[in-house]
């Protein structure tokens, strides 16, 4: 027990100084933004440290790279970090196609070659996840073990049917409306003002095309919610709330039977933005534990 306690003080004191002093929209904003091709369109990204293996941090529906700014701090200097703004987000170039996890994933990957990183430890928040499963999908070899920040590894419709009236409201003129009622539900009202319209602010700027295309590549497509296995190692940080049923835990054990999960009480859907000590800290003991990316 004292071994552990140790271990948690050192860790803290490790990640939580940056955060508390302010500097974690510093460092990425001082970053130098670099761009890899996909398909003759830019991706957007920063690069924090260099080497073969990286965390890569990538975000979720209608946000950017810089809601993951304070994982970027956190693990800045201690390994290679990689921030990405998926297509249609961000900084990245946002033409009217597609916008599928197949797309998404491959942008990753074309990230990755543009860094020069052979493989991947990927942190995804909210679509985030389906889009690093689908990239550990797509490329197991390049995929050290993933990272869920409450995201769903099963569909939360039954069929397309119920997807596309969830979806409807996003595809008419009053989109923005639909858009920041969506929003304003998931963001609780004991959040810190400035976060929630930081939040807000981002969500409802991204472009009609893309909100519709994400969310449909996202809750339309049934081949990225195969319950396939997941035979690398699998973290999950979850919000404690009705989004998660009784028996997802359960479920999660027969894609990855020893999944490392977790749920955090006092959050909302973007715990990695209100709680980043605790977050980062769980992330930093998984890959302690499993000694990925220099940690040991």
């Amino acid at each position: 027990m004292k071994i552990k306690c140790f271990f948690a003080f050192v860790s803290m004191s490790l990640v939580i100084p940056a955060l508390r002093n302010g500097e974690a929209q510093d460092v990425v904003t001082k970053a130098e933004s670099r761009f890899a091709d996909l398909d003759g369109a830019k991706i957007h990204y920063k690069s924090l440290g260099n080497g073969p293996e990286a965390l890569v941090l990538v975000h979720g529906w209608a946000c950017s790279l810089n809601f993951m700014r304070y994982q970027a701090t956190g693990f800045a200097g201690r390994t290679h970090v990689l921030l990405i703004d998926l297509p249609g987000h961000g900084e990245s170039d946002k033409p009217k196609i597609p916008y599928t996890m197949n797309l998404f994933a491959r942008a990753i990957n074309a990230v990755l070659a543009d860094a020069k990183v052979e493989r991947a430890v990927l942190a995804g928040h909210s679509m985030g996840t389906p889009v690093v499963r689908q990239f550990y999908r797509l490329y197991p070899g390049k995929t050290l073990a993933l990272v869920i920040l409450d995201g769903a590894l099963q569909n939360y419709f039954k069929d397309t049917a119920q997807a596309d009236s969830f979806i409807a409201p996003l595809r008419g003129t009053e989109y923005q409306a639909a858009a920041a009622r969506f929003v304003d539900g998931i963001l609780p009202q004991t959040m810190a003002a400035g976060l929630r319209d930081e939040i807000r602010r981002t969500m409802l700027a991204t472009p009609q095309h893309v909100m519709v295309g994400a969310m449909e590549g996202m809750m339309k497509d049934p081949s990225i919610w195969k319950p396939d296995p997941i035979k690398v190692p699998l973290l999950l940080l979850l919000a404690s709330n009705s989004a998660w049923p009784d028996d997802y835990e359960k479920f999660v054990r027969t894609l990855a039977p020893q999944a490392d999960y977790r749920v955090f009480n006092g959050v909302s859907h973007f715990l990695m933005m209100e709680q980043p000590d605790k977050i980062n800290l769980a992330i930093e003991e998984f890959l302690t534990r499993n000694r990925l990316l220099g940690f040991h």
